[in-house]
């Protein structure tokens, strides 16, 4: 499992901005149920982070953990930069540096 972000590794008031941008669009690809934080689920969003870098997080009614603190957790347990909560929405990002240059986000 990835280790959390150092506070070297946090993103500018411009980069949360460009990827909030970027974001905006983006379906969420991993919902947040009744099981909450599970160890499946976050095997499934560092899998997503890893072929996508921007993920978009739906935390459902049924999710057991605070809706804000669900998102955060995820983040903290995928190494993963919280770069947004709204409401059951939660933006994160984290880098891969095996990306292909052309699907890399520049920052």
């Amino acid at each position: 499992m990835t280790q959390p972000l150092d506070a070297d590794d946090l993103l500018t008031g411009e980069q949360k901005k460009r990827l909030r941008g970027l974001g905006h669009h983006l379906e969420p690809v991993v919902y947040i149920g009744r099981e909450g934080v599970s160890p499946a689920l976050v095997e499934s969003a560092e899998a997503a982070l890893t072929a996508r870098e921007l993920i978009k997080i739906k935390v459902g009614q049924n999710c057991p953990v605070d809706r804000s603190a669900a998102g955060r957790e995820l983040g903290r347990l995928t190494g993963a930069t919280v770069v947004q909560v709204i409401g059951r929405m939660t933006l994160l990002y984290r880098a891969n540096p095996d990306l292909p240059p052309d699907r890399r986000i520049v920052l």
